[in-house]
């Protein structure tokens, strides 16, 4: 007896064409819960750039961490963030829009990059959605993050 293979959503598969899968939802690091839905809203809490389990790089953008390494974290918490997001709804092609994107940059304080460190989510965000991935956006300088994290991005997806 054969059974049918799972079906692969389309946004799944266009983050497989640029080599990425999705992982299990990163365990809180304090009293709060990955994302939450609210209406036909998912709230994501900060996604810091976990790569199986781990931080890949740890301090300040600017002085330990370049601003072009940053720029990959940061979609690597756009990636957390979708696995968040699937968490609640179960489907990513149910996504209709991303509404928006709040990115912290832990910053040395000569560090004025925030918006390009944070492309690298949005831009993520829109190679996977299309059109339904432009968003509304902050992109803030911080002194630290959770963790000795260089970035940390909230995700807000509109769904159907």
């Amino acid at each position: 007896m054969s059974t049918a293979p799972e079906a692969v959503s389309a946004v799944e598969q266009r983050l497989a064409e640029l080599g990425l899968e999705l992982p299990p939802v990163a365990a809180p690091v304090a009293a709060y819960v990955p994302a939450v839905v609210s209406g036909n809203h998912v709230y994501t809490s900060g996604q810091l750039p976990f790569i199986d389990g781990a931080l890949p790089a740890a301090g300040k953008v600017g002085a330990d961490v370049s601003a072009e390494d940053a720029k990959t974290y940061a979609a690597r918490c756009a990636v957390n963030a979708l696995a968040a997001i699937k968490a609640q709804i179960g489907d990513l092609d149910r996504v209709t829009r991303i509404v928006k994107v709040v990115g912290f940059v832990a910053s040395d304080p000569s560090f004025t990059g925030q918006p390009g460190v944070i492309n690298g989510a949005s831009e993520l965000l829109g190679q996977v959605f299309g059109e339904a991935g432009s968003h509304a956006r902050s992109a803030v300088g911080v002194a630290v993050l959770p963790l000795n994290a260089p970035v940390e991005v909230e995700v807000i997806a509109e769904f159907a």
